[in-house]
């Protein structure tokens, strides 16, 4: 049953920014995480990108940060938002200045690859709301220009994405440094084993939200698989993106030197392109994101952890020019697709050598996917292996007790090495 954002509870501060805004209703995420984080509990939340789950987090943490009379002190905080990358901490940092532009409320944002200044001279006066990358935050820390003794609530954004990008240690520097008492919530668009671990460490007894079955494709996107041979692929995005007119094109190159030059080859084809990835800097990675977006620029090219930031209302379509090596890693690419009602169009290049990675990704979403011909470019298909069916869960044996408390770091350990080599 719909409901409205009025109903949630939310101030009419908050409702007349949701208004301003455009959005009437509240997205599932969001109806299901407001009130919860309004009732102070902590959350762990299943959420991809696209499903407004910002809003799940910034709304209700404006409105109680709104209503205490407390302000932070000189370079202390009382919310802080932890993001794997430079552009999606930015953008939640828009989303959240938006949130809370008709209160008294100041916010930040903190990452590296630009001066570490001006970041010094924001905290100087306290900030309510600060979104940071861990590294930069820590750098902060280390030269005092920010202080936790005032945080009330923690977010961890797209926590599966932290840990595949190696900053385990430090979030767990960041938490110790945290007072005991605050409220945590965490946000990843997977469940794994790992994110479970970090989740029993960070929040205490938290109300579990899903607003997606796992790993499932979203409905409205069209996905197809072209064969083709390595060396026609640049030829082939051309003529794909030249013969149906495609104005806006998310292309994931699986390295950063590919990304640089599929982007070039596609300019020397009047195709205009941009390529973004971690040997960017930040002002050429903002400045071709924000042209993609306006439609100045056609094809982005992008690495997964560059893509990471990229949030597009009505992206219409994603191309695979190499099949992404984690099989997750395909929902997460098609699924900036196919949002807000619109149909989206998915296409993967296959070679020869991506036999094993195919077979992962339509393992992982339950069903093969549809084979597209291209006259002059498509190979003979390949045969389509059966999809394996998911075995029934065991019931796991009783172990004594005495035992389990003592392997307990262990078996927590082992089993992120396990997940992570998946």
């Amino acid at each position: 049953m719909s409901v409205s954002f009025s109903e949630l509870g939310l101030s009419p501060e908050i409702l007349k920014a949701i208004a301003d805004q455009g959005y009437t209703n509240p997205s599932p995420i969001q109806q299901q995480a407001i009130g919860a984080v309004l009732s102070r509990k902590d959350v762990m939340a299943a959420a991809q990108t696209g499903t407004g789950k910002t809003g799940a987090f910034a709304l209700p943490m404006t409105q109680m940060l709104s209503q205490a009379t407390q302000r932070p002190s000189p370079n202390h905080i009382r919310a802080l938002i932890l993001t794997p990358t430079r552009e999606l901490a930015a953008q939640v940092a828009q989303s959240v200045s938006a949130c809370h532009q008709y209160t008294s409320l100041r916010s930040g944002v903190v990452f590296g690859g630009v001066s570490i200044n001006p970041q010094m001279k924001l905290l100087r006066n306290g900030c309510d709301i600060l979104v940071a990358t861990p590294g930069r935050l820590l750098d902060l820390f280390q030269q005092n220009a920010v202080k936790f003794g005032q945080i009330e609530m923690l977010v961890l954004d797209e926590a599966d994405r932290m840990l595949d990008m190696g900053f385990i240690h430090d979030i767990k520097r960041i938490i110790k440094l945290l007072p005991k008492q605050r409220q945590n919530l965490l946000f990843s668009a997977t469940f794994s084993d790992d994110i479970r671990g970090l989740a029993k460490q960070l929040t205490n007894n938290p109300v579990e939200i899903s607003v997606t079955p796992n790993n499932t494709t979203a409905p409205l996107v069209e996905q197809a698989i072209v064969h083709v041979a390595q060396g026609d692929k640049t030829t082939l995005l051309g003529k794909l993106i030249k013969d149906n007119d495609w104005f806006q094109v998310l292309v994931f190159s699986r390295t950063k030197h590919g990304a640089n030059r599929i982007a070039k080859k596609l300019e020397a084809k009047g195709i205009k392109s941009a390529a973004i990835h971690g040997n960017k800097s930040q002002g050429a990675r903002t400045k071709a994101l924000a042209e993609f977006k306006a439609g100045e620029i056609n094809v982005l090219v992008a690495t997964d952890i560059a893509a990471r930031g990229i949030d597009i209302d009505q992206l219409p379509n994603v191309i695979n020019y190499d099949l992404p090596h984690v099989p997750e890693d395909y929902v997460h690419r098609i699924g900036r697709t196919g949002r807000a009602g619109s149909t989206g169009h998915a296409v993967s290049f296959v070679t020869g050598e991506d036999v094993k990675q195919l077979k992962d990704i339509q393992n992982l979403i339950g069903e093969h996917i549809q084979v597209m011909e291209v006259p002059g470019f498509s190979l003979a298909a390949l045969p389509q292996a059966p999809l394996k069916k998911p075995k029934p869960a065991r019931p796991k044996k009783p172990r004594n007790r005495t035992r389990n408390r003592s392997n307990g770091a262990n078996n927590a350990s082992n089993g992120q090495r396990s997940t992570n080599a998946s």
